[in-house]
């Protein structure tokens, strides 16, 4: 099997301009970035054409470090739905520059079923990332230039809560002093970073709806609080319209395109153990604007990225998806099921049996939004006929139709068993309307306790000082009515990393801090030690990317 990357290299790509004419997009609406990528104003988004489309979120069980593959299960359900002669398009997020230098390597699919051109898609892209970046930190620099001039007024700010942001993984900058070097240079401060995925202008730019709504909601940003115990907002600053500037092409969605020469969108990028986790409500859109069938994930679990896309993005953007599809693999069941890391490549049918509760508590997490769902198996060369057949037969005995995906070694032809089943579902038995977690009427502290509860099978929570002073402000702001975004470990329904499978109940979610996310429209719920700066590995994939006679390799 040749690398994510030759597989790449050797795809002969088509002009963005014969993508776009390939679904009905005109190349007068195209903005190019080069020959192969392009983006497409969002103010050609017909709502009632889109609302035709059918919605299919793909999520998956608990990830381990075996990884799982949505975005290559996305792309292939899409490819096999094309095999099929229906029209289907994904709707992913960007790679953050943190995961492809870090410990993952590259976030654009894998195998045959990739977007393209994966090595753009990885780097730099279109540049939202840098402007995402760009826009936190002048919100900085301006709140820092507001404390300087205005020291002798006294209408500094007390404390400053907005932090800056960088797209790499550097655990040193968390927690950094500024202003050092005398009056000259500024306020002596606390401050610290966060990686770009998580800045609340990330999350803005995945739920604005244009760049007024854009606009409005930077001013809408909670900075920290005066000396009189006030919020201070960015509108009170004045400076909302200048970090909208910055923002202005970013706002519009990114086309590509698949392995299958088939588009693609691609756009926003926020990670869903420390932030929302799914791409931007104007791609989605867009997408169903072209599509029949449109295809989008949610990171990580389906606990964090599946919960946050329906409690969150579906009830702003009026969303309801058709079907959820959970991703499995043999060698993340294992792993919950108590086998060891270094023998989940081999044949272990009772490690996977044990395994399967935690498939379970996803099922019915799902069902419990009202979702119609099924499971699609995540194939690799080393699995056995044995063990898939046993999932597909337990699956059948849930009640949930089960199908094996091997687009990642096919493409689209590996993955038509899986759009089969896809296309039968949505036609005889939809999702109803989403259910939510909670309401939005309910208080902080009951969302937080339902989602522990009904989710993770917690016995309840425990808010920090920390949360429990924040939650007065939040309660005093009058900020109560807003949804929460969990901030927790991706590898356990609990807060503790290190507890695999299905717990069921004997815990507490300890959230430690709650941030206010005004402009964004949440709360964060920082649980457990999550940082919103991660680290890099002993060994990072940066030791593996390089030039080979002019060629890049090590993104994969």
């Amino acid at each position: 099997m040749k690398t994510d990357i030759q597989i790449a290299r050797e795809t002969e790509l088509k002009k963005i301009r014969e993508i776009a004419a390939s679904v009905g997009i005109s190349e007068d609406d195209l903005i190019p970035y080069g020959h192969y990528m392009a983006k497409l104003p969002y103010d050609v988004i017909d709502e009632k054409k889109a609302s035709n489309s059918k919605l299919i979120l793909v999520t998956a069980i608990t990830p381990t470090r075996a990884g799982i593959g949505k975005t290559t299960t996305s792309v292939g359900l899409a490819l096999g739905l094309q095999e099929l002669g229906k029209n289907a398009i994904p709707a992913l997020r960007e790679p953050s520059l943190g995961v492809c230098f870090g410990l993952k390597g590259g976030a654009a699919g894998g195998g045959y079923a990739q977007v393209l051109p994966m090595e753009d898609i990885n780097l730099h892209f279109t540049g939202d990332f840098h402007a995402v970046t760009s826009a936190n930190n002048m919100i900085s620099a301006l709140v820092d230039n507001h404390q300087h001039f205005n020291r002798a007024e006294g209408k500094q700010l007390k404390n400053v809560l907005w932090r800056r942001v960088l797209d790499v993984n550097d655990r040193s900058l968390r927690s950094v002093v500024t202003g050092l070097g005398g009056f000259v240079n500024g306020k002596v401060s606390e401050a610290g970073f966060d990686i770009t995925p998580a800045s609340e202008l990330m999350a803005i730019l995945c739920l604005a709806k244009d760049r007024e709504d854009l606009q409005k909601r930077v001013g809408d940003i909670y900075l920290g609080y005066d000396y009189q115990n006030e919020p201070v907002y960015v509108r009170d600053l004045g400076i909302e319209g200048a970090i909208a500037v910055l923002m202005k092409d970013a706002i519009h969605p990114n086309l590509v395109q698949t392995t299958e020469n088939t588009p693609a969108f691609v756009h926003g990028g926020p990670f869903a153990n420390i932030a929302h986790g799914c791409n931007s409500v104007l791609a989605t859109k867009m997408c169903m604007n072209y599509a029949d069938y449109t295809i989008t994930e949610a990171g990580f679990g389906a606990d964090l990225g599946a919960e946050k896309f329906f409690n969150i993005k579906c009830r702003n953007a009026g969303l309801n998806p058709a079907l959820t599809v959970i991703v499995a693999t043999s060698q993340a069941l294992k792993l919950h099921g108590g086998v060891e890391l270094e023998d989940i490549k081999e044949p272990n049918l009772e490690g996977l049996k044990a395994g399967l509760p935690n498939l379970k508590r996803h099922i019915e997490n799902m069902k419990n939004f009202g979702q119609t769902v099924m499971v699609t198996f995540n194939q690799y060369a080393f699995d056995t006929k044995e063990e898939m057949d046993f999932v597909a037969g337990w699956c059948k005995e849930q009640g949930v139709e089960f199908a094996v995906n091997n687009s990642f070694v096919e493409g689209g032809k590996g993955a038509t068993e899986l759009a089969q089943k896809v296309v039968d579902l949505v036609e005889t038995n939809p999702s109803k309307p989403l259910e939510f977690t909670y309401d939005l009427e309910d208080c902080i502290e009951t969302k937080l306790e339902k989602i522990a509860k009904k989710v993770y099978r917690a016995d309840g929570i425990k808010l920090d000082n920390k949360a429990r002073l924040q939650l007065k402000r939040i309660k005093r702001y009058g900020l109560d009515h807003l949804p929460v975004c969990v901030a927790k470990t991706q590898s356990s329904f609990t807060d503790d990393a290190k507890v695999l499978n299905a717990p069921e109940g004997g815990y507490d979610i300890h959230f430690e801090d709650l941030i206010i996310n005004s402009g964004a429209g949440f709360i964060v719920a920082r649980a457990g030690s999550i940082m919103r700066m991660p680290g890099l590995p002993k060994v990072p994939q940066a030791n593996k990317i390089k030039f080979v006679d002019g060629e890049i390799e090590g993104l994969s």
